[in-house]
């Protein structure tokens, strides 16, 4: 559903009408809302899942100018406080996870509980050249060739082989993604330095790691789990940076963290 805010129009994957609390997942860098069509589909029984695209991810509007982690977040409250009534749980992988973080410190009146999956608060001291070489290889490489580098990325080997089709799903979203937003997203992520505010955090937290996670890898998780006061941390072994796509088995454990 298209969904009209103050902020600009976006895209809305809405499935279910649950009696729980709504919950808004947010997708990891260059895919859309679509990546959690399965999970959400899992849930719909039990609570809606509103899943929005990203500014100039999947079919959400974007002018072309540059952004920051924080502007992501505040795209989010803005939709939520048009399609849901009180807070709601928040699921963020990747650079939804760090979408929610700021979600949840600058707007904690929205943010009922929170999971933050293979993601982090701050990328460290290399992040401004580190994300600036994402930039130029996301405009500069055609999208059909970064898939391999995606894929090895997103997803433990024994996944990639077991599982062709729903890796082949999520490679179409991101050769789908537009190469600029992708860009201006890896420039949002040299600015995003957010830890300091963790203790601000008020949602209890469930925080989800990968053991094999190399983008986000157990060492960042470790942080959001010791910097937010209600947190706690699972760390998954065998298992690559797009936990929750790849281990259908958690949905009840974060059901029962949301339902907590």
């Amino acid at each position: 559903m298209r969904v009209d805010t103050a902020r600009g129009t976006f895209e809305v994957a809405a499935t279910g009408e649950g009696g729980a609390r709504p919950l808004v997942a947010l997708h990891a860098l260059a895919l859309s809302g679509r990546v959690w069509d399965p999970m959400a589909a899992a849930m719909a029984g039990n609570r809606r899942v509103l899943a929005p695209d990203a500014r100039g991810h999947g079919g959400s509007d974007w002018d072309g100018g540059p952004f920051g982690i924080a502007d992501l977040a505040d795209d989010v409250a803005a939709i939520i406080e048009v399609v849901a009534d009180g807070p709601v749980d928040v699921v963020g992988l990747s650079m939804g996870g760090s979408t929610a973080i700021l979600l949840a410190q600058r707007r904690p009146d929205l943010v009922a509980r929170l999971v933050l999956a293979d993601t982090t608060a701050d990328y460290g001291p290399d992040r401004v050249a580190q994300w600036i070489d994402r930039a130029e290889k996301a405009v500069g490489v055609p999208r059909e060739k970064q898939v391999a580098f995606q894929v090895d990325r997103w997803f433990s080997p024994s996944f990639v082989e077991a599982h062709p089709d729903e890796v082949r799903r999520v490679s179409d979203i991101f050769v789908a993604t537009d190469s600029r937003a992708h860009a201006a997203a890896c420039h949002a992520f040299a600015g995003l330095n957010a830890e300091a505010g963790l203790g601000d955090i008020q949602a209890p937290t469930l925080v989800l790691v990968g053991r094999d996670d190399y983008a986000t890898p157990p060492a960042m998780a470790q942080v959001l789990a010791s910097g937010i006061p209600d947190a706690r941390l699972e760390v998954l072994d065998d298992t690559r940076h797009l936990s929750l796509i790849e281990r259908p088995d958690l949905w009840p454990l974060v059901e029962k963290h949301l339902d907590t």
